[in-house]
């Protein structure tokens, strides 16, 4: 029986499959827990690295590359990888409550075949009952604290009213013109409603770029290869993409851990693309998507908390998902120019699976667990 209630709606009608030789979640570093670390410092010492929050993690091809036990795309300790590797592409996410959410950066998750991901969480769930109840626990603490200084500021705001207003306004979202006016009027003191605004479609559309590519750059101006975002190809390439300079250069991650450069590109000379009809269905469901996330909602706290709690919720709630978006579709426009991509459902599709992972990992109040 479980210790705690946890909210899998995220997940509900979705499957999960893992695609034999892609092995995109092998980049990501897994933190060994306290109860796994005897099996390798017995097996395989010299496979744990110390991280920075004091424990052990599983070490990378030289430095930066996937896990050292992947070897021609498989796992050599399949049976005995870590609970964070077990667990992707699962998040469990602890803010006043714990919801499970999907990693749509994990290709498998985007096929309509195997298990039926809510039973699969429901599974891994079961098994770090401990981890979550403790985890919970703390979070709790944090957004109760954090509530208390919102409404000591006057900066609270409803958050279910709030993303009901998104919800009704999701096609301005996916909108050049109305992103503009969105961030805009963000800007302003006074709460704000997305259903209030005066869309005049008068927005420069030059400054949107701008602003689009300032948040897509920088995520990619990290000098460490481990800090870069990744894209992993319909060939299962693992992509990368670094700006510095006046250049933003795509590599190519190998499976022994080096970066090849492909191409590089002034960031100046692309265009922000719009999607096509069928590219706009897929951008607002996955705006919609965002929209329900726990782990976005504590990204706009991390946020207010960052801005010193000056702007009120709803402010800061829209402008952050539309920035978000401005990011993904400088994205898209930058894997049309290098890969072809294009706008249509395929084309978001595939910035969607290059976006999401970095979505996730975004500073946020309460945890991932």
């Amino acid at each position: 029986m479980s210790l705690i209630d946890i909210d899998y709606s995220g997940l509900s009608g979705r499957k999960a499959e893992c695609l034999p030789g892609c092995g995109m979640c092998c980049l990501c570093q897994p933190e060994i827990l306290p109860q796994e670390r005897s099996y390798f410092r017995t097996s395989h010492p010299k496979a744990m690295v110390r991280n920075g929050s004091g424990g052990f993690s599983i070490a990378l091809k030289k430095g930066q590359g996937s896990c050292v036990f992947l070897n021609n795309r498989k796992c050599d300790i399949y049976g005995k990888r870590p609970t964070f590797c077990r667990q992707y592409p699962f998040h469990f996410y602890a803010g006043d409550r714990i919801s499970a959410e999907l990693d749509l950066s994990c290709r498998g998750v985007w096929t309509g075949r195997g298990a039926d991901a809510e039973s699969e969480a429901r599974q891994i769930a079961s098994e770090s009952q401990d981890r979550m109840v403790k985890a919970l626990r703390e979070s709790k603490a944090v957004y109760e604290e954090f509530y208390s200084i919102c409404t000591d500021a006057g900066v609270m705001g409803d958050t279910q009213s709030i993303r009901a207003d998104i919800s009704s306004n999701i096609q301005r979202f996916a909108d050049p013109m109305s992103i503009a006016e969105i961030l805009a009027a963000a800007l302003d003191d006074d709460p704000l409603s997305v259903s209030g605004i005066d869309f005049r479609g008068e927005a420069d559309p030059e400054e949107l770029r701008a602003e689009a590519m300032e948040a897509s750059l920088s995520s990619m101006s990290s000098e460490d290869p481990l800090n870069l975002p990744v894209y992993c190809g319909q060939d299962f390439g693992w992509n990368m993409f670094q700006a510095s300079g006046d250049r933003v250069t795509w590599y190519l991650l190998t499976d022994a851990g080096d970066l090849e450069e492909v191409d590089s590109v002034r960031p100046e000379s692309i265009q922000l693309g719009k999607p096509d009809a069928e590219g706009m269905r897929v951008l607002t469901d996955y705006i919609g998507l965002l929209n329900s996330r726990e782990s976005f909602l504590g990204s706009v706290f991390y946020k207010m908390d960052d801005l010193g709690y000056e702007d009120p919720m709803e402010n800061v709630y829209a402008g952050s998902l539309a920035a978000s978006v401005a990011d993904l579709m400088w994205r898209a426009s930058m894997l049309d120019a290098f890969m072809g991509t294009g706008f249509g459902a395929d084309g978001i599709r595939e910035t969607i699976i290059f976006y999401d992972m970095d979505r996730l990992d975004a500073p946020a109040v309460g945890a991932f667990i």
